[in-house]
């Protein structure tokens, strides 16, 4: 039938739906969906009848399952965005052959495929003024003093970075960033931060979790040890 003959066809009036479904006793059990969506009254008058009650139970369920459906579609999706992100940094930190390569390598893959503003690494090392790199900083560095939280719990932080922080890690860029994640690395053969900064306030949360960070630091601080030996 066409949408048209569908629309010129006159609709059913009461009378016809209750001749057929008296003649069809059985109409709902061949459609039991149908009763999810009807409000029938019963004789009890105010007191809710068993079968109500029951429809009422299912319908609910119906829709925390529809919620929690849908709540996992969201995980399974955000879990492949996560797995793809960590692809394109193993893949830039294989690609780097030196230090510098790995701090660039990093900068772009920050800012293509994690949506970040900025990023900044910083190896701890004795006699660091030895390396014409700026990555390197002395053991001895007040500036440290500021991170003595982080590198002692060596757990990521989130969330909005001091003044203080942000200089050291960012420079110029400081006064920018509104959020960053600061991340440890704290492994025998080395001690450093990684941080990523954004000039969002919400993009690094102080509620963020903290695994996917760490698993961050473990892959880009033994590329770091590998290319430092």
């Amino acid at each position: 039938m066409s949408e048209e003959q569908a629309i010129d066809q006159p609709a059913l009036s009461p009378a016809q739906v209750e001749a057929y479904l008296q003649a069809h006793p059985d109409f709902f059990h061949q459609h039991e969906a149908l009763l999810e969506h009807l409000s029938i009254p019963h004789p009890s008058g105010k007191a809710v009848s068993l079968i109500s009650k029951q429809l009422e139970i299912f319908r609910s369920r119906h829709h925390e399952l529809e919620n929690q459906l849908t709540a996992l579609i969201e995980i399974a999706k955000e879990n492949d965005s996560t797995l793809s992100q960590m692809h394109e940094l193993t893949l830039a930190l294989m690609e780097a052959q030196t230090i510098d390569e790995v701090v660039i390598n990093l900068d772009k893959v920050f800012k293509e495929c994690f949506l970040t503003d900025y990023s900044s690494v910083r190896i701890i090392k004795n006699k660091a003024e030895a390396y014409a790199d700026n990555v390197y900083v002395n053991l001895d560095d007040e500036n440290l003093q500021h991170f003595m939280q982080e590198l002692t719990a060596n757990q990521p932080k989130c969330g909005r970075p001091t003044l203080a922080q942000a200089k050291f890690l960012f420079g110029d860029a400081a006064a920018e960033i509104k959020s960053c994640a600061i991340i440890p690395m704290v492994f025998t053969e080395l001690e450093g931060l990684i941080a990523i900064g954004s000039k969002e306030d919400s993009r690094f949360h102080y509620s963020m979790g903290n695994l996917f960070l760490t698993q961050m630091s473990e892959v880009i601080g033994t590329r770091l040890i590998a290319l430092l030996d």
